[in-house]
């Protein structure tokens, strides 16, 4: 039997497997919040690279302010939330912006942000690096997409 054959599908699989060089990002939604004017939510995953990265900002299209937030329990029982001024994303480790920990605040939406729209989302990265992320717009109401 020729070796090429037999080391090609071997070679093959390595390459779809191969971690990428950036951070990724997926499974991307916002939740419109239910009083009109009052900030919604944005959600999704990071799949870290091949290296340490550091998350240091979101931005979406036609969206005044987008803050990163987290969600915590304190000592006595109450959540409290807090600004993030930076996310650390481990090489090769999965990141989870999601309800009731982290997420981003997402001040004066556009008005085409209507359920079922897309919005898209840019991750900024602190060596330079941007990811984008089709987010999914749903209302206050709906259960999150799987």
């Amino acid at each position: 039997m020729d070796r090429r054959w037999t080391i090609a599908p071997l070679l093959l699989v390595a390459a779809c497997s191969a971690q990428p060089p950036t951070p990724v990002a997926g499974e991307a939604y916002v939740r419109l919040a239910a009083v009109p004017g009052r900030p919604a939510g944005g959600y999704f995953v990071i799949r870290g690279g091949a290296k340490d990265a550091t998350l240091i900002g979101v931005e979406a299209a036609g969206v005044a302010r987008a803050e990163l937030h987290g969600s915590r329990m304190t000592s006595n029982g109450m959540v409290t939330m807090e600004s993030l001024r930076t996310v650390p994303v481990p090489a090769r480790a999965t990141v989870s912006f999601a309800p009731g920990g982290r997420h981003v605040m997402l001040f004066g939406m556009p008005a085409t942000a209507t359920p079922g729209a897309t919005l898209p989302l840019t991750l900024r990265f602190a060596d330079g690096q941007t990811t984008r992320a089709d987010a999914r717009v749903i209302a206050a109401g709906d259960v999150a997409p799987e």
